[in-house]
C-alpha cells in the first residue's frame, strides 16, 4: 500500500514471507528520519512502546546515517484464515502501525527530524 500526501507513514506492506509460506507480515516506515545521534532516545521509546504493548513490533534501521522507524505485525496462518480474519489483521497492523508514528509524530518535533532539539525532551 503506497503512501498519500500528508500520510505519517511513507508507505505500508503485506506479504507472506517467502521462507515461511504462512506467516503474514504487515510493516509500515516512518516518513521522517532521525538524526544517528538521537540513537539513545529513540530506542528508549522504541523499548517502551514494545514493553507496553502487543502490537505493533517497532524497531528502528540506520539507512544513510540516519534512523528510519518501522512498525511490524507477523502472524502464523499454518492452520489457515478465513477472508474476514485476513482482513482483521491486515487492519490490525495498519492501525496499530498509525498509532505508533502519531504517537512518535506527537513526541518529536518536524524541525528535530531535521537534526535539532534535545533528545531527553522527547520521550515518551
Amino acid at each position: 500500500l503506497g503512501p498519500a500526501p500528508g500520510d505519517l507513514a511513507r508507505a505500508f506492506e503485506a506479504e507472506v514471507v517467502e521462507d515461511e509460506d504462512e506467516v503474514l507480515q504487515v510493516r509500515g516506515r516512518w516518513h521522517r528520519t532521525l538524526p544517528s545521534a538521537r540513537r539513545s532516545a529513540t530506542l528508549l521509546a522504541v523499548n517502551d512502546w514494545n514493553r507496553e504493548r502487543i502490537w505493533p513490533k517497532v524497531y528502528l534501521r540506520e539507512e544513510d546515517d540516519r534512523l528510519a522507524l518501522y512498525t511490524e505485525v507477523s502472524v502464523d496462518l499454518e492452520h489457515g484464515v478465513t477472508d474476514d480474519q485476513l482482513a482483521q489483521l491486515v487492519a490490525c497492523g495498519l492501525g496499530t502501525g498509525v498509532q505508533f508514528f502519531a504517537a512518535l509524530a506527537g513526541l518529536v518535533p518536524e524541525e528535530d527530524s531535521a537534526g535539532g532539539g534535545h533528545p531527553e525532551q522527547h520521550r515518551p
